[in-house]
C-alpha cells in the first residue's frame, strides 16, 4: 500500500465537506484533481469510500472508521511538523551534560539557567561525573556535551579548550591581600584549604612547594573549592582554587550575595588548570547543543576577561 499525505487530507476534506466541489475550493484544486485523488485512494485501500445516491456523495462505513485513522496521521504529521519547526528555531530539544563537581556547583547551572531562560521546552539533564568518567562518556557518545579539566586529543571526540591557571584565596584582612602575586614562600608553614590529592591542581602545588623547600601545610582537603571560601572567610586558612570558584566568588561579593572580606591573587609559579568542552566526533550534535557550546564558549570568554585583570 503507498498512501500519500496529499490523499489523506484530501479525503478528510472530502469527508468534512460532504462534496467534492466544496473540497477543491477549500483546497485550492480542481474537482477533477480532487476526484481523481479520491479514486486513487480508493484504489490503494481496495475500498470503496463513498457512493452517489440521489446526486449526493454518502460515505460508507468503511470511509467513517478510515476517517479517524486518516485524522489522526495527519494529527501526528502536524505534531512532528512542528517540533521539527520548534528544533529548528532552537525552542525544542534535550541536553544531556556531564561536568566536573566544581562546574556543577554553580557555573554550568548558571550558564544553564541563562540559555533555557527564552527555551522552556528544552529538557535538561545534567550530570555530575569525574574528568575521566566525562572523557569516557562522550568517547562512548552517551552524552551531548562534557564539560571537564583539559584532556589529552582523542579521536571519538572534539574538544574546545580553555588555558586557565589557579588563584590564591585570602582573608582581606591578611598582609598577603596587599600583594600582586602570591608564591610559595609566602605560604611558608601557612595553613591551606587544597583539592583532594588526586586532583591535577594538587600534584602541580606539592610540586611548587617542593621546588621552593619551603614547609606545606593543608589543613582542608576538598571535594570541590567553593566550601573552602567559609573557612577563608573565617581567617583559618589560605585557598588555592580554580578560576571558576574564584569568578564566582567574586560576582556573589559584587551582588551582595557572597563573603566580601576574600581577595584573589595569581598564585606564581602558575598552576596550571585547564577546562574543556567536549562533543562527540561520530555522533551529530543537535542545534541546540551546538547553539549551548557556543554559548559557554563565551561564558567561558567572560571569566578569562575577569580574571585577566588579576593575573596581569
Amino acid at each position: 500500500m503507498n498512501l500519500s499525505i496529499r490523499q489523506l487530507a484530501t479525503f478528510r476534506e472530502v469527508m468534512r465537506s460532504g462534496s467534492i466541489s466544496e473540497a477543491a475550493r477549500t483546497l485550492g484544486r480542481t474537482q477533477p484533481a480532487v476526484s481523481s485523488t479520491i479514486a486513487g485512494l480508493e484504489t490503494e485501500l481496495e475500498l470503496k469510500l463513498f457512493m452517489r445516491e440521489q446526486g449526493r456523495l454518502v460515505p460508507t462505513p468503511e470511509a467513517e472508521f478510515f476517517l479517524e485513522e486518516a485524522e489522526a496521521i495527519l494529527q501526528r504529521l502536524e505534531i512532528s511538523k512542528r517540533t521539527l519547526r520548534g528544533l529548528a528555531n532552537r525552542e525544542h530539544g534535550q541536553l544531556r551534560i556531564a561536568g566536573i563537581p566544581e562546574a556543577i556547583a554553580d557555573f554550568l547551572p548558571n550558564s544553564l539557567s541563562k540559555f533555557v531562560a527564552d527555551k522552556p521546552s528544552v529538557k535538561i539533564a545534567l550530570a555530575s561525573r569525574t574528568s575521566q568518567e566525562i572523557e569516557e562518556l562522550i568517547a562512548a557518545q552517551q552524552f551531548d556535551i562534557g564539560f571537564t579539566e583539559t584532556p589529552r586529543a582523542r579521536n571519538s571526540f572534539d574538544q574546545i579548550d580553555f588555558d586557565l591557571e589557579c588563584m590564591c584565596a585570602v582573608p582581606a584582612t591578611d598582609p598577603l591581600a596587599a600583594r600582586e602575586v602570591i608564591t610559595p614562600e609566602h605560604l611558608d608553614g601557612h595553613p591551606l584549604a587544597l583539592m583532594h590529592s588526586e586532583h591535577r591542581s594538587h600534584k602541580q602545588i606539592l610540586a611548587r612547594f617542593r621546588d621552593a623547600g619551603v614547609r606545606f601545610n593543608q589543613r582542608f582537603e576538598l571535594q570541590t573549592a567553593l566550601p573552602g571560601l567559609r573557612f577563608v572567610e573565617s581567617g583559618l586558612c589560605a585557598l588555592i582554587c580554580d578560576m571558576l570558584t574564584a569568578y564566582k566568588a567574586q560576582e556573589d561579593g559584587r551582588l551582595g550575595m557572597g563573603p566580601p572580606m576574600i581577595v584573589f591573587r595569581p598564585f606564581r609559579p602558575r598552576i596550571q588548570n585547564g577546562l574543556s568542552i567536549l562533543t562527540p566526533t561520530h555522533r551529530p550534535i543537535s542545534i541546540v547543543a551546538k547553539d549551548f557550546c557556543d554559548f559557554l564558549s563565551a561564558e567561558m570568554a567572560t571569566v578569562q576577561s575577569a580574571m585577566i585583570k588579576k593575573t596581569g
